[in-house]
């Protein structure tokens, strides 16, 4: 975090349970509180907490999207939120059902990439873009 964002406290803490073996994508906003309201509406995101800085913007977000947690904050440098050139990662989530969580992002303002669709490797796909630049891709696997 950048120097003069927060006022730091000393806390003794351990690697928690969901953290011990994942690596937690941690996407950076401009409009981060913005960017929890339409997960939730958009993706049934839960909100573990937010921390805010001295000026009120987001430092540290922690959601939860069918069980993975995502980590966001308000873009400061060396951080800037993805533009008109596009993202350079994409954000994979399994989901029960590919289709409704499509469906609903799409009516909470996410652009549609590519619409669900059956996929040779034995998942349903689709792929959007959320009002933030940030690219999502949804699984749901295909039944036997």
């Amino acid at each position: 975090m950048p120097a003069g964002r927060y006022t730091p406290t000393l806390v003794r803490m351990q690697i928690p349970e969901q953290y011990a073996h994942a690596v937690i994508p941690h996407i950076m906003i401009d409009g981060a509180a913005e960017a929890i309201k339409f997960y939730t509406t958009a993706f049934g995101a839960a909100e573990y907490f937010r921390l805010h800085g001295d000026d009120g913007r987001i430092v540290h977000a922690e959601i939860s999207i069918e069980g993975s947690t995502l980590m966001l904050g308000d873009a400061d440098p060396p951080f800037v939120s993805p533009g008109a050139a596009g993202a350079s990662v994409a954000l994979h989530v399994y989901v029960p059902d590919a289709d409704r969580t499509t469906a609903r992002a799409v009516a909470a303002g996410a652009e549609l990439l590519s619409p669900p669709a059956d996929m040779p490797y034995g998942a349903r796909q689709s792929m959007l873009r959320d009002p933030f630049g940030h690219v999502w891709i949804f699984l749901t696997p295909i039944p036997t």
